[in-house]
């Protein structure tokens, strides 16, 4: 395959895509450790899906913000390199899947020839920043976040500091008290605060830190009631460089930053976070707010070229204007929503529907949180011909963000991990509100999220109802199933609910279990009681014995043995996960990394990143550290147990010397500004101890056979 040269002009994404495409032949020719592999093509947005043979890729959309032009161009990428399918997820990515993993270096360079990168969209990294998709116009927001939201953005992006990280980084910025962009359940958020300081109007962020979905959701704590602006990435810094350092490593299920917080407390965690004070790349960072911004299209001429059109139906017409459109804070223009159906959008439906948003919004789109999208910035005028056009397209359905409107991950049709068919319930789920329900579509107070396990990709733990794959045994048969999970939501400005786990059904019986849900809400709660508050009112124990008949399997029919969209009778089919990167480590591969990081820092010191440079060499200390320990059979969980483990085997018996000891040595990262100096004299200890494990390891191999250890 030729080099990308002659498609990019940044020789940093082509020394990035070109280094993608040599691990794919190593791991072909079986010269790469595959857990190693693994976590390289993850941390470049290549994720193994569940059909054997082919891959999911996941483009990086920063906090939704996508141009008409750069649609169409993921849209002809999906075509040639996949099916034709586009998939809008609730972080506000797009993924396509059933891709060769051998085409993945060239689709990446094509997605950079428009501003489009897959770097840590997945794997243990920074993921993709989420936002509300209404920054910029939000009545009711205090200023844009969005420029804030692209600085930490590009700030991350390819950093250092978060390309090793124990588990997955998660970023939301809400535009305002409201929380739209679920901030308690992110590693971090950010809220916009202003307050007056000497009659000027200051800007920052209210932060919230430790939150999470999965399997055990944590509602986030509170590190700052009003941050100012320019710490806001100096503060994100030293979070994740904290997180790195004192994480777990070894087991999954506790590695995310809410276990750390858990575990040592939020006080301990913000003092370890002041610790990296000294060390950060800047102290104060001041955020441009005029980054480029899609221009709005002129409201008097699409007035004068619109006003004309009549509607037919004007009743649909008018359910469409009451439950998808609403005005900006900026005077007579309107944004628009379009629910995307599970967010899968067909790639010649996206091309039309990119032409439509060149044409009536000035290309100022989002991905949605919902797995749809929003137009902005467009002229009262012009409603009535966007309406039409979306239409024609089938993409004008009312209910944006309502009841109606049901999020749901793919589950079982591409994911590892998925337990039951989350899209097909979804579908059917939908049809209930739509045919019997239909007031629902009003209603933005309820949301129904499904996931195809208890993983939370669906974000069922935000739902005021919500559902997650499982299973039930009856008898010598397994039935496929549904938790139900109800009462969780916004509270607002930082706050939030997770829903409880109420009572288990056969997935067949989903669509009764929610009519008997929402027959119960209408007959019992009192007028502008909403969901929540009759849920707290009820208690968990009353909609269990409301549910406790759909749960019954002593007469099940045969149908119900079977999943949504299958005909074959149900098998439980769970492989593993690749959401968190989990890595086999050997010594060698261990060591090769560590070689891998002392280049890095050596060509980050020669381009004058002196910052970048530290922390390269850290990691290459920490890797050499980590394999001599392996080598023992020693197991360390974090970062911060590797150094004093090692200290204690290696330094205190004097198998290594070292100046000043190990542990004083490493910690200097944390002790010094990252001048050039000390740079250059980090860099120096750690090519010095990578030669001396090296000599280490030769003699360790020559006097016996080097154990075949793996770090689980």
């Amino acid at each position: 395959m030729k080099t990308f040269s002659q498609q990019l002009t940044d020789p940093v994404i082509e020394k990035d895509i070109l280094d993608l495409q040599n691990k794919i032949r190593l791991f072909r020719d079986e010269k790469i450790d595959p857990e190693k592999f693994r976590a390289l093509r993850l941390a470049r947005g290549v994720y193994g899906q569940r059909q054997p043979g082919v891959q999911m890729v996941r483009v990086k959309v920063p906090f939704g913000k996508i141009s008409a032009e750069q649609l169409i161009h993921i849209a002809d990428i999906t075509d040639e390199y996949s099916n034709g399918n586009l998939h809008l997820t609730t972080r506000q990515d797009i993924q396509i899947y059933y891709i060769a993993l051998e085409k993945t270096p060239a689709l990446w360079a094509k997605l950079e020839q428009v501003g489009i990168t897959l770097r840590e969209a997945c794997g243990n990294t920074v993921r993709n920043i989420t936002a509300s998709s209404i920054a910029g116009i939000d009545p009711k927001e205090p200023f844009d976040i969005t420029p804030y939201a692209y600085a930490l953005f590009r700030f991350f992006l390819r950093n250092p500091i978060q390309e090793n990280l124990g588990r997955k980084f998660k970023i939301a910025f809400s535009s305002s008290e409201e929380d739209t962009a679920f901030t308690f359940m992110h590693d971090l958020g950010f809220i916009p605060k202003v307050k007056i300081e000497n009659g000027k109007i200051v800007r920052g962020f209210k932060v919230l830190v430790g939150g999470g979905l999965g399997g055990q959701p944590f509602l986030a704590k509170v590190a700052h009631e009003f941050l100012p602006e320019d710490q806001l990435i100096p503060f994100s810094e030293a979070v994740v460089r904290t997180f790195d350092r004192y994480g777990e490593r070894n087991n999954r299920h506790k590695a995310r930053i809410k276990y750390l917080i858990a575990k040592i407390g939020a006080e301990e965690f913000l003092k370890l976070v002041e610790e990296e004070r000294l060390s950060l790349k800047s102290k104060s960072f001041s955020v441009s707010t005029e980054i480029p911004v899609a221009e709005a299209l002129d409201k008097n001429e699409n007035e004068k070229i619109f006003t004309t059109l009549r509607i037919i139906d004007n009743k649909k017409y008018q359910l469409w204007l009451d439950t998808n459109v609403f005005e900006q804070k900026q005077q007579g223009f309107f944004a628009v929503g379009v629910r995307v159906p599970l967010g899968n959008i067909r790639s010649d439906k996206t091309r039309q529907f990119a032409e439509v948003v060149k044409k009536y919004s000035g290309e100022d789109l989002r991905i949605t949180l919902n797995q749809g999208f929003l137009l902005r910035f467009v002229p009262k005028g012009a409603l009535p011909a966007l309406y039409k056009e979306l239409q024609l397209l089938d993409l004008a359905a009312p209910g944006f963000d309502s009841a109606g409107d049901i999020t749901a991950c793919p589950g079982t049709d591409t994911c590892n991990l998925g337990i039951t068919n989350s899209t097909g319930i979804a579908r059917e789920l939908e049809k209930v509100i739509q045919n019997e329900y239909s007031d629902l579509l009003y209603d933005k107070n309820i949301k129904i999220k499904i996931s195809g396990c208890m993983n939370s990709c669906g974000q069922h733990s935000l739902a005021q109802i919500g559902f997650h794959g499982s299973s039930l045994k009856a008898g010598k048969n397994i039935v496929p199933a549904l938790q139900v999970v109800l009462g969780g939501g916004i509270a607002g400005d930082g706050e939030g609910r997770i829903s409880d786990k109420v009572i288990k059904v056969p997935s067949k019986r989903g669509p009764a279990v929610l009519r008997t849900l929402l027959d119960d809400y209408e007959k019992n709660a009192t007028a502008d009681e909403t969901f929540n508050q009759y849920f707290d009112r009820q208690t968990n124990n009353y909609f269990f014995l409301l549910l406790r008949e759909h749960a019954d399997l002593s007469a099940l029919q045969e149908n119900e043995f079977k999943d949504w969209g299958y005909d074959e009778f149900y098998k439980p089919a769970v492989g593993v996960g690749e959401c968190a990167g989990v890595m086999i480590d050997l010594v060698s591969t261990i060591l090769l990394e560590a070689e891998e990081k002392l280049d890095s820092a050596f060509t980050s010191l020669d381009e004058q990143l002196f910052a970048d440079s530290i922390y390269h060499s850290y990691n290459s200390l920490i890797n050499g550290a980590k394999a001599m320990l392996l080598s023992k059979q020693i197991i360390s969980n974090t970062q911060y147990s590797i150094i004093s483990e090692f200290e204690k085997h290696f330094s205190a018996t004097g198998e290594f010397q070292l100046e000043s000891g190990f542990k004083n040595r490493i910690l200097e990262i944390n002790k010094n500004e990252p001048t050039k100096e000390f740079a250059e004299t980090y860099y120096n200890h750690a090519k010095l101890f990578f030669t001396q494990m090296k000599q280490y390891r030769e003699k360790q191999l020559a006097t016996q056979d080097g154990p075949a250890v793996a770090l689980n």
